[in-house]
């Protein structure tokens, strides 16, 4: 089966809100996936491009903890483009997605969570070997 866009989702992130500041928090049952690993991006000036790959097998959700980007996707047949500018929604991107993060506003942080550990046989890194495992 294949993956496409309609298996995108944007997940509302649970907040405790508080006069003195508000509390986000992610727990087993918020994301779609058990997470394996946690990392972020940040100090990525406006007209650089991250990502540029798909997963195999791996999911991912990603939330703009600060500033803003877009994240652009692809299936492979088609393209939609999101803008990550809240700390309470996360958008999650199943395997067999190809992402272009662009458009880094000034100290954004891009927070993601990621179903297993980093391993590089996992990613595909070239556009064209990715259309040709959509077939």
């Amino acid at each position: 089966m294949k993956t496409t866009l309609n298996a995108i989702q944007l997940l509302k992130i649970p907040v405790i809100e508080d006069t003195r500041g508000n509390l986000a928090f992610i727990q087993e049952e918020v994301l779609p996936f058990e997470f394996k690993r946690v990392y972020y991006l940040f100090d990525v000036p406006s007209n650089s491009f991250r990502g540029s790959h798909s997963h195999i097998s791996q999911s991912e959700v990603l939330i703009a903890l600060s500033g803003s980007f877009e994240v652009v996707l692809n299936d492979g047949a088609e393209k939609k483009s999101f803008l990550l500018n809240k700390p309470n929604i996360g958008l999650y991107i199943p395997t067999g997605i190809w992402r272009e993060l662009e458009n880094f506003s000034s100290g954004s942080v891009c927070l993601v969570f990621a179903s297993d550990v980093f391993e590089e046989a996992d990613y595909i890194r070239d556009f064209d070997e990715f259309l040709e495992s959509k077939k």
